[in-house]
């Protein structure tokens, strides 16, 4: 869900011009305009990594618990990006930025209530270089209500659905097989905001391959590419809706990114492939002392070791990236 906002920035991100960017930057960064840190990067030889973060938001319990946990990794000297969702349930123990030990959409919460949003934002990015080995270079986020403003604004995006489900938002119902809230038809779909967010974040489901989140963040990118292709390259015709994108993220985002910067990473958003954190091969269930069910790196020992999981994701960026790429940007 994370890259929308990135997305976004590329669709208007060369028109932004004078005052007008100015204050759209204000409201969104914590970065100077006009400023940029990655225009080196970006062409340089050191990979560069993104975190992007997306979140209820409101006044409820849990409304800055994290729902969507993505790394987005750019190579700029092979123009590649790997993307590598973070599962929600991770467990993190022996991270001196997170001592009080939890889960890892927790840890943006706990940064949050401590000092704001901007706090949250670098606390996530901390831990998770920590965790899995990477350099997180800067970080951005969104509510929930600005990801349904960004895709209403562009009246709605069309996705291909490969498999047909139907959802619920409790475990109960969905143990019941009361799938009350609907269903996604296999096919062609035509989401406003609202649905393009529950298809988004369908977790409790009818099939059992939808009812991950491993399966969440795939369908996160199909709305993502959905939402590119309405915005556009940015050409005359993306004007309209960038300025209305635009206007939909202010108050909704948040990042340490310029609007330059956003214009930069932007036009290596196209996901060259993607690596998961399975269970099995690199996750292992099991529970806290609570009896919280979480996720750990298989064969951990304990608090700390995360070094299996860091040198899978090495090896994995370490691997040639295959030259297709598939069409609907849900890259396997």
């Amino acid at each position: 869900m994370l890259l929308l906002v990135l997305l976004v920035a590329g669709g208007v991100g060369i028109f932004l011009l004078g005052t007008r960017a100015a204050a759209f930057n204000a409201t969104v960064s914590t970065a100077p305009f006009p400023s940029t840190a990655l225009l080196g990067a970006l062409n340089g030889s050191e990979p560069v990594n993104v975190l992007m973060v997306g979140y209820g938001g409101g006044d409820h319990a849990g409304a800055y618990l994290a729902d969507s946990i993505q790394i987005l990794s750019i190579d700029p000297e092979t123009d590649t990006t790997t993307t590598i969702p973070i599962p929600r349930d991770l467990w993190i123990e022996g991270i001196s930025e997170f001592s009080q030990n939890g889960k890892v959409n927790e840890v943006f919460a706990v940064g949050q209530a401590q000092a704001g949003l901007d706090a949250a934002g670098d606390r996530l990015a901390e831990v998770l270089s920590d965790v899995t080995g990477l350099e997180i270079d800067h970080w951005l986020s969104i509510d929930f209500a600005g990801f349904e403003e960004m895709v209403d604004a562009v009246g709605g995006v069309t996705v291909q659905n490969p498999t047909a489900f139907s959802y619920t938002s409790m475990e109960a119902k969905h143990l019941a097989g009361n799938w009350d809230l609907g269903t996604f038809p296999a096919g062609e779909l035509h989401l406003d905001g609202a649905q393009a967010l529950a298809y988004s974040r369908a977790r409790y489901t009818s099939v059992f391959e939808e009812s991950n989140d491993f399966a969440r963040s795939i369908r996160q990118a199909r709305v993502l590419a959905a939402l590119r292709s309405k915005v556009g390259d940015g050409g005359l015709g993306s004007i309209g809706p960038g300025l209305q994108l635009m206007d939909a993220m202010e108050g909704r985002v948040r990042t340490d990114l310029s609007v330059i910067d956003l214009a930069l990473v932007s036009s290596h958003l196209s996901s060259d492939r993607r690596i998961e954190l399975s269970e099995g091969q690199v996750l292992m269930a099991t529970t806290n002392t609570d009896g919280q069910y979480i996720l750990v790196p298989t064969g951990w020992t304990g608090p700390g070791d995360y070094g299996g999981m860091q040198a899978y994701i090495a090896d994995q960026l370490a691997q040639p990236i295959p030259t297709a790429s598939p069409s609907d940007g849900a890259a396997p």
